[in-house]
């Protein structure tokens, strides 16, 4: 279960998904796919790849393939579409366009005169996905290609001459390692100086980076995965709460009844009365907010804003 290195499951080889959203913010994570965030109303607070920003309605975010992305949007009101999709969907040549900047406002869309074409996408997307006629794949596709190739037609992306920042594109490879190794080894002793040792940083320096990339701290993103693993063995295991603790990579017992309840609002044994089996499918966490909400139907990625 890699909850922040998303590997998403798909209804069948298809690999297209569509969902709204109302009054969502996600936590960071990365994925090889390419996600469209479509505001349909109200506003949304999001950073990708540390680039800070605010879209508003009729805007278009644009997250490229392994770009690191989340959604801080407490007490903003919104309705989100997302359209996520493997890469393949464009062809066996795609390459990232590198966009200048992942959000395309309204007015772009609207000068690019890609604006009805959006809503039209959308909702062929989504018809299509729930519906599934015959050559629904094919028209998805071609709907997808069409959409992409004239926003790559239009919104402004890198020279083709210009210099890659070598040394930031290694430090982003080297960040995603490093995330790939903690989803694997959660349960293990992994501080903050051996984190920063990996990626050359000072612990000072590491952390300010690891926050803004991410959105919160390191030790807040680890205890998040190993909450997220405990949950998983808390519904679907037999162990009792000292080796569950032990097998997450908490110390004592302790120590993971405090974490658990900080991140879920609730005790593991106040989780396993809750009577949803697949609850631990909808681990939800929100930085400022005392009131969460289980989010149904989609990744552990995302979280209820009020």
């Amino acid at each position: 279960m890699k909850a922040f290195h998303e590997v998403r499951t798909y209804d069948s080889d298809f690999m297209v998904w569509h969902s709204n959203y109302e009054n969502i913010g996600f936590l960071a994570h990365w994925h090889k796919e390419i996600e469209f965030i479509y505001v349909r109303s109200g506003s949304c607070r999001l950073s990708i790849t540390d680039v800070n920003f605010t879209a508003h309605a009729g805007d278009l975010v644009v997250c490229e393939s392994g770009q690191i992305h989340y959604s801080d949007s407490h007490n903003m009101d919104n309705s989100l579409d997302f359209i996520i999709f493997d890469t393949s969907i464009l062809g066996g040549l795609f390459e990232n366009p590198h966009f200048v900047h992942p959000l395309v406002t309204k007015e772009d869309l609207e000068s690019y005169g890609l604006s009805h074409q959006l809503t039209v996408l959308i909702d062929t997307v989504s018809k299509e996905l729930e519906l599934k006629e015959p050559y629904y794949q094919e028209v998805v596709i071609s709907s997808l290609q069409t959409f992409w190739f004239l926003l790559k037609r239009f919104h402004p992306r890198a020279e083709a001459n210009t210099t890659p920042d070598n040394r930031r594109t290694r430090m982003l490879a080297d960040f995603q390692a490093l995330l790939s190794y903690m989803d694997d080894h959660y349960a293990d002793n992994i501080s903050l100086e051996y984190a920063a040792e990996t990626m050359n940083f000072s612990t000072g320096y590491f952390s300010k980076i690891f926050k803004k990339l991410m959105g919160i701290n390191f030790v807040t993103y680890l205890n998040l995965m190993r909450v997220e693993h405990a949950a998983h063995e808390l519904r679907n295991t037999e162990q009792k709460f000292t080796e569950i603790a032990l097998n997450c990579g908490f110390n004592n017992v302790r120590t993971f009844n405090r974490v658990f309840k900080e991140i879920t609002g609730c005790t593991p044994s106040e989780f396993l009365s809750i009577p949803d089996p697949e609850i631990y499918k909808r681990t939800y966490y929100n930085r400022r907010s005392e009131e969460q909400e289980f989010v149904r139907h989609d990744s552990l990625t995302l979280v209820k804003n009020f």
